[in-house]
């Protein structure tokens, strides 16, 4: 786990005007410091030298001084028995890491280990009707009997039937507020977020301490729920709403979207069978059609592995292709983490992936991962 003072100052670089989170993750990358208090020695000149920093925003970083607005929420979230994991912590949901815009700091409570589990989100309509909600029971059982952690977003209907089927049949399960850790939303959820936290689970939100359910924080909230998971199972949904923006993000990151299919005559079910009838996601009638689509990772022997190397070893490949191979000499990697590993967006990727597929050298597996031969 990082120190206080690095949380401290992800924190204060998140209260300078046109800071988001990705120009932040910029400076973090393209400084290498460990420690983001080394941030703050820095001089105006130091960060015009970098890209995307112009005069302004180099000024507002150089002239911050609202050390006590930092501290104030540093407070508050130790009052409200939070913890907070940087994206470097240990901690921290490794497939989100890995995505586009993943948040630099979450507020946690409850068991932090459930954010390493492997998992799935379950989303839904916040007005279901009785189909929808024996259709989220059923699969919240089935996925908990297959060892998967279910992931949604504490919301009356769908959301809140999946959290607490998986706590009834003794999985685990992660909440992801659209407000601070201390904000349950809606408040009638508030004895099940309890229960989610007593029986091994986590709340968490990247929202600090006493945010507002704003509708402006729900469609990052989404983000999460879907970036944090291996894929996102939408339960029941109407043409518009959150749990197609979620389905949304989930495709953007690359992710499984498993659809509940409805009758034909039922509007609050047009969202499901439009994603189905779209290809935008895969009908599913048993666990097996999901477990069939997504990857979860193992440890491989070394023998194996050592294996493995001499086979690409073999072939004539140009310097992309050397270099995803010897990335995945250790382990599969999702498309995300190469991209990010070799430091290449992911389209540029995709010619020398086909290509080594094409030689035998690699294949691609389900969920998007890929692995040597």
């Amino acid at each position: 786990m990082k120190t206080n003072n690095h949380h401290r100052s992800l924190l204060a670089l998140l209260q300078i005007p046109d800071f988001g989170v990705r120009r932040i993750k910029i400076l973090l990358d393209r400084t290498g410091v460990d420690d983001a208090s080394d941030l703050f020695d820095m001089k105006l000149p130091d960060l015009l030298r970098i890209d995307g920093f112009g005069g302004q925003m180099a000024k507002s970083f150089v002239q911050f001084d609202d050390w006590d607005k930092v501290d104030s929420i540093l407070e508050e979230t130790g009052k409200k028995g939070a913890d907070l994991i940087s994206i470097d912590d240990e901690y921290y949901p490794p497939l989100l890491k890995h995505t586009y815009d993943p948040p630099i700091l979450l507020w946690v409570k409850g068991n932090k280990e459930a954010l390493l589990a492997d998992g799935l989100a379950m989303v839904g309509t916040r007005r279901p009707g009785k189909y929808g909600l024996k259709q989220a029971e059923m699969w919240a059982q089935k996925l908990t009997a297959a060892g998967l952690c279910v992931n949604s977003g504490l919301a009356y209907g769908i959301d809140a039937a999946s959290h607490r089927a998986t706590l009834e049949s003794g999985g685990k399960t992660v909440a992801v507020l659209g407000s601070g850790i201390d904000v349950i939303y809606p408040s009638r959820n508030s004895k099940l977020a309890n229960d989610i936290i007593e029986q091994g689970g986590a709340i968490i939100t990247e929202q600090p301490p006493g945010a507002a359910p704003d509708a402006v924080n729900f469609p990052g909230r989404n983000r999460i729920v879907s970036g944090m998971s291996h894929g996102v199972l939408v339960v029941e949904s109407a043409i518009k709403g959150g749990s197609m923006i979620t389905a949304r993000y989930g495709l953007d990151q690359n992710r499984e979207v498993f659809v509940i299919p409805h009758p034909l005559d039922y509007p609050g079910g047009e969202g499901c069978n439009y994603l189905i009838r779209t290809g935008q996601g895969k009908l599913v009638q048993s666990i097996e059609d999901i477990l069939d689509e997504i990857s979860v990772q193992s440890g491989s022997d070394s023998q194996q592995v050592q294996n493995i190397k001499k086979k690409w070893e073999n072939l004539e490949l140009d310097e992309m292709s050397r270099e995803i191979c010897e990335l995945l000499t250790d382990d599969e990697l999702h498309i995300d983490q190469i991209s990010e590993q070799i430091e290449k967006p992911t389209y540029t990727l995709l010619p020398a992936l086909l290509d080594l597929e094409m030689k035998g050298a690699i294949k691609q597996k389900a969920g998007k991962y890929f692995e040597l031969c």
